[in-house]
């Protein structure tokens, strides 16, 4: 992707504070009654030395900003975030495209009242398998989780 001075990369251990400086934004945007479960520092290291070490890190940028960020291992998403001001210009499906090239299914959690996430997903494919009332995750928010299967891929 490199139309409109967007372009899109591997993320580098240097990367990883621009990382969480996106997750938090777009988190807090999305989830207000959630925001501030973490500090500032606590997602820095969260992504230094948690997301780099296990996933697989990409972002897009705008010049040298940060707009979206997503991390993947095996068949897992385990973040996907995009600016509130960067959303609905196809920077999250581009994202979502580079795990799926090599995956023949993938899976991730996202939480029950996140409306758009789960538009977003369900638009490319991913459906619900799982649903739990939260008591598993930190936030103890009700979640979903969602899988997407290759060739299952909505038209």
């Amino acid at each position: 992707m490199t139309s409109s001075g967007l372009s899109i990369r591997r993320l580098a251990l240097a990367d990883m504070d621009a990382a969480a400086c996106v997750h938090r934004a777009a988190f807090d945007d999305a989830l207000p009654w959630l925001a501030g479960l973490h500090t500032p520092d606590e997602y820095r290291w969260f992504y230094r030395e948690r997301m780099f070490t296990a996933c697989t890190l990409w972002g897009v940028f705008d010049g040298e900003a940060m707009n979206a960020m997503i991390a993947f291992r095996d068949d897992w998403i385990a973040q996907l975030y995009v600016l509130p001001a960067a959303q609905g210009r196809g920077i999250g499906s581009a994202l979502l495209e580079i795990p799926q090239q090599g995956a023949d299914r993938l899976q991730l959690w996202t939480f029950q009242r996140n409306a758009r996430a789960r538009r977003f997903y369900e638009a490319r494919g991913f459906v619900p398998v799982e649903a739990t009332d939260g008591s598993r995750n930190e936030e103890k928010e009700p979640d979903v989780r969602y899988l997407w299967r290759r060739g299952r891929e909505l038209v």
